[in-house]
């Protein structure tokens, strides 16, 4: 089925699930949110959180910071 996955039209199996994408995509899912049709899905809910064809789903990557040392 296709979704649209940050803009992006992608191809996953039916039946899939938000965890399915992540591993599919090849994401750490601690640096990860997810947003499937404008709502945020909490990580404890990504195994039962099912994709339907033509959902759109945002995924925001958690990136590293801090101080700059001189």
């Amino acid at each position: 089925m296709i979704i649209l996955v940050n803009g992006n039209h992608t191809d996953i199996a039916d039946d899939s699930g938000i965890s399915d994408l992540i591993k599919l995509l090849g994401l750490d899912a601690q640096r990860v949110a997810v947003e499937l049709n404008r709502r945020i899905v909490r990580r404890a809910d990504w195994d039962s959180t099912t994709i339907s064809e033509g959902d759109k789903v945002e995924i925001v990557h958690f990136v590293g910071g801090g101080e700059k040392e001189t």
